[in-house]
């Protein structure tokens, strides 16, 4: 079974009853060093932030940009491909009386389109693209908006 289709398990490949189930594997490759796999075979080093990898809170801000970025690719891209295209990502770490998070979280996007009808028409369903982004189709930013409870556990406890 390939493990790319959703309902596959990452560690496994097998096919699960559930087809809404996504995963990742993570193992210890060092000091304060991980390596993320995905069922496809991907593989993403996570670091603390003291070493050139990715850290979580900066993996977390390339999936809301990542997120959108295919969003409004896919829409603009039936009307014209993008001669240019750039996002900036950021938000402020804070630690309060909910604990550690981002609050402030914010994807500037920068699109070029080829002069013409066709570039025309994709500039003009940029806006309409971004609010569909924001309010439903990024899976990502609607899981921070909309928040659910992550669970940590032990293996044991499984």
């Amino acid at each position: 079974m390939n493990p790319s289709i959703p309902g596959t398990s990452a560690e496994t490949g097998e096919q699960t009853s559930d087809p809404s189930l996504r995963s990742v594997d993570l193992v210890k490759i060092g000091p304060e060093r991980f390596k993320a796999t995905n069922g496809r075979g991907g593989v993403l080093p996570i670091g603390s932030g003291d070493d050139p990898d990715f850290s979580p809170v900066e993996l977390l801000l390339a999936a809301v940009a990542g997120c959108g970025a295919i969003d409004l690719t896919l829409i603009t891209g039936k009307r014209a491909e993008p001669t240019a295209f750039g996002a900036h990502v950021e938000g402020h770490k804070v630690r309060d009386e909910h604990g550690s998070r981002l609050t402030g979280i914010t994807v500037t996007f920068e699109v070029e389109f080829p002069e013409g009808e066709a570039g025309d028409a994709a500039r003009a369903v940029v806006p309409r693209t971004l609010r569909q982004v924001e309010e439903r189709l990024c899976t990502v930013g609607r899981t921070i908006t909309v928040g659910d409870h992550v669970r940590y556990r032990s293996a044991d406890e499984a």
